[in-house]
């Protein structure tokens, strides 16, 4: 299963697009990132490492996705408690 994430991300003063294909349940560390020529210029422009930017990005993505399956989990325990 693979899902397609678009988004925007803020550095300093400025937002970027971005699109992302999470491989697995939700992704984990299966994340591919994808910025745009024009985004990836404007980074370079503003003197940004493009790829420490993808890479922080991804991290960003496996640490929701971590809070997302806690939450999931805890509902779980909650919805079986209930039956």
């Amino acid at each position: 299963m693979a899902a397609k994430i678009n988004g925007v991300f803020e550095l300093d003063d400025h937002s970027f697009d971005f699109t992302a294909i999470a491989f697995g349940r939700i992704g984990g560390q299966n994340i591919g990132a994808k910025l745009s020529d024009d985004t990836k210029k404007t980074l370079s422009d503003l003197d940004y490492n493009i790829d420490e930017v993808i890479d922080e990005g991804k991290a960003k993505m496996e640490e929701l996705k971590g809070k997302a399956d806690d939450i999931e989990k805890d509902l779980e325990k909650k919805l079986r408690k209930n039956k």
